[in-house]
């Protein structure tokens, strides 16, 4: 995930436990921040650090200008920001910095002028929340008919006039 060989912010969270040897990241949360990561890699939402050196009349096409993206990344694009949108203001930007723009947490704590470690606790409430986005839970319901008991008519009464 990270360049240079380095581990990604979320990869090193993910390999935390907690007091009892649980993880400090259940599975999905790890999975959610992986593939809003993947999306937002999709869509081109990076900026660029770089100036582009290719020749202006090089990028001019017809139809259709080489600047616009393709409909994969605009898929992307809806799909990051529906899960921004589900997860709420409070935690996109701290999920957008983590998984996205590879923020540690003291950079997060030391940005936001949070105290120290309680950007673990945020960015779990984040990953959470994603987690949820990406794989809401079954709905329980006991219904599985409007109709009360019995309300089919008995065949074997039909059968037995003939």
């Amino acid at each position: 995930m990270a360049e240079r060989g380095e581990r990604s912010p979320l990869e090193t969270l993910a390999r935390l436990k907690t007091r009892d040897g649980a993880p400090f990241l259940p599975l999905e949360a790890v999975i959610a921040g992986e593939r809003l990561l993947s999306d937002f890699n999709h869509a081109m939402l990076q900026p660029r650090l770089t100036a582009s050196l290719s020749p202006r009349l090089e990028t001019r096409t017809r139809g259709q200008a080489a600047s616009c993206p393709s409909d994969s990344a605009i898929d992307a694009r809806r799909r990051v920001a529906s899960a921004m949108k589900a997860i709420g203001p409070e935690l996109a930007d701290i999920a957008l910095d983590f998984c996205c723009f590879m923020k540690g947490l003291e950079q997060i704590e030391r940005e936001r002028q949070w105290p120290v470690r309680s950007a673990k606790l945020m960015v779990r409430a984040a990953l959470a929340a994603l987690a949820r986005h990406y794989a809401p839970p079954a709905a329980r319901t006991g219904i599985r008919s409007w109709a009360a008991e019995g309300y089919r008519p008995d065949i074997s009464a039909l059968l037995a006039e003939e």
